[in-house]
């Protein structure tokens, strides 16, 4: 038989749903390869692999039990991978920093506990930039993560431990979250499908804040069918979080034919700009050919802000990082450095506790935010963040979806960009935009440079329709085979 760990969600639910596999033996299996590759990829930042046996070894029973199998839960025994940003009961959640290293969250995100109830297995959490700032996992404050498909390449970031997990089939999924790109270029760099939701989509419940009216919570997977299976479970109003809106989540049915027939696809002259990959460029220009010769329209479109989204983001997203990052003062949770008194408290926990990019952020936002300076930067940045949101809007009039780049780039080198936060910023030129206006966005793969490196294409839609996205992608992975394609490991 094929090994586990090459099936899909849905090819490993027919599995065990017949008894030909247990949930033991696909956990298993992925056990075993995490613990034979991940000591050079560097993936998962904690490895719970008794976790993961005790809840396979209930989910079998569970399934052994059921008299009606229908009714079981929809993912009983299947493996995962969750970002550690996200919360789970009991278990360590560092958010890639020295600052959590020993915080265990008495409580779980409401996305990680709607698939715990779906019954997913969890093999535990991976690795990340700190905080979710960065662009390619570099910035953790335990170690780099490696690209799969060339050791010595970053896998983006921030969710880069996850997306290293699913494409080296570590993992058939993970979870990741997405603030200004972080599900997106990591499923670029390493050529796996993952979705960015709408804004308010998915309960951020349990997400460690960075930017809170920018976060989202995403998933990686191997394909569009496998990612939406999980969404749709993960989607939905919550309680717990004010932001999240009472709009049905619509199922999507992948049975139906997969032409584009109708579909107008808007391709904006902004996204392709001088400086930018000509592999990259190339594999993007023939997907949106394959789309057309599916049935779909080709139209080219204006968004005429976008130049101002880099420019933006970063005095929004550090605003925000700065007031949220304050609840870290070593008292409550988190490292506490104490020296006899209130000042040197503050000064040691969050002055050894934060990593240097953490730092440059907090100060930046601080900054814009600070008495005097707060109508010139951040409120200027809130009001052009309005005008991106309206290009979007007048966009999606004319066309059904956006095609663009990921990033302008493949997976630079690991140090590459180290001592030049410009240039790291720069990776995230393509993803910001989406995030300030609060759209949906799928990437799936479409293409590798001369390197042998991935190019992700990312997919836009409208507020609330990945529904769309999915069958877009769905239709463009039936007639092409990158997304199947795995690093020699």
């Amino acid at each position: 038989m094929t090994s586990l760990t090459t099936l899909s969600i849905r090819e490993a639910l027919v599995e065990l749903s017949a008894g030909r596999i247990s949930s033991l033996e696909l956990t298993q299996a992925y056990l075993d390869r995490i613990a034979k590759l991940d000591p050079k990829i560097k993936a998962y930042l904690t490895f719970t692999p008794d976790l993961a046996m005790k809840q396979a070894k209930a989910a079998d029973e569970k399934r052994k039990k059921a008299r009606d199998k229908t009714a079981l839960p929809p993912l009983l025994g299947i493996p995962l991978a969750v970002k550690d940003v996200l919360a789970i009961q009991d278990l360590r959640c560092t958010c890639g920093s020295r600052i959590l290293e020993n915080y265990y969250p008495p409580f779980s995100a409401t996305t990680v506990q709607r698939l715990l109830d779906a019954g997913v297995v969890i093999l535990g959490k991976t690795n990340m930039d700190e905080f979710a700032m960065g662009s390619s996992t570099e910035n953790s404050a335990y170690f780099t993560t490696h690209n799969p498909w060339n050791l010595t390449r970053v896998p983006g970031g921030s969710s880069g431990g996850s997306a290293a997990a699913v494409v080296a089939q570590l993992a058939p999924a993970a979870l990741g979250s997405d603030t200004g790109g972080s599900v997106r270029q990591p499923a670029s760099f390493c050529g796996v499908t993952g979705i960015k939701p709408t804004y308010g989509r998915c309960s951020r419940y349990g997400l460690i804040a960075y930017g809170s009216s920018l976060d989202t919570v995403g998933v990686f997977g191997r394909d569009a069918r496998d990612v939406a299976l999980l969404y749709e479970i993960m989607a939905g109003a919550d309680p717990f979080d004010a932001t999240s809106m009472e709009i049905p989540v619509p199922h999507v049915d992948f049975s139906q034919n997969p032409d584009l027939s109708g579909i107008r696809v808007g391709v904006p002259q902004e996204y392709f700009i001088e400086g930018i990959q000509p592999e990259v460029e190339k594999a993007i220009r023939t997907a949106i050919l394959q789309m057309k010769s599916m049935g779909a329209s080709v139209h080219a479109i204006s968004l005429p802000h976008t130049k101002y989204a880099l420019p933006v983001y970063y005095l929004i997203a550090p605003a925000e990082a700065s007031a949220n990052l304050a609840r870290y003062d070593g008292i409550r949770f988190g490292l506490s450095e104490n020296e006899g008194n209130l000042l040197s408290l503050f000064k040691n926990s969050r002055g050894n506790g934060f990593g240097s990019e953490v730092k440059r952020r907090i100060m930046l936002g601080t900054y814009a935010l600070s008495a005097g300076y707060y109508d010139a930067y951040y409120g200027q940045a809130q009001k052009v963040r309005t005008l991106i949101k309206q290009d979007f809007e007048k966009a999606f009039e004319h066309v059904d979806v956006i095609a663009t780049p990921v990033a302008p780039t493949t997976a630079f080198k690991i140090g590459e960009h180290s001592n030049d936060p410009l240039a790291m910023y720069l990776e995230d030129v393509f993803t910001l935009p989406i995030n300030l206006a609060g759209v949906p966005a799928i990437a799936i793969p479409v293409g590798f440079d001369s390197e042998n490196l991935p190019i992700g294409i990312q997919l836009l839609g409208s507020h609330f329709r990945e529904d769309q996205l999915f069958k877009i992608a769905h239709a463009y992975q039936l007639t092409t085979e990158w997304h199947k394609k795995t690093p020699d490991l």
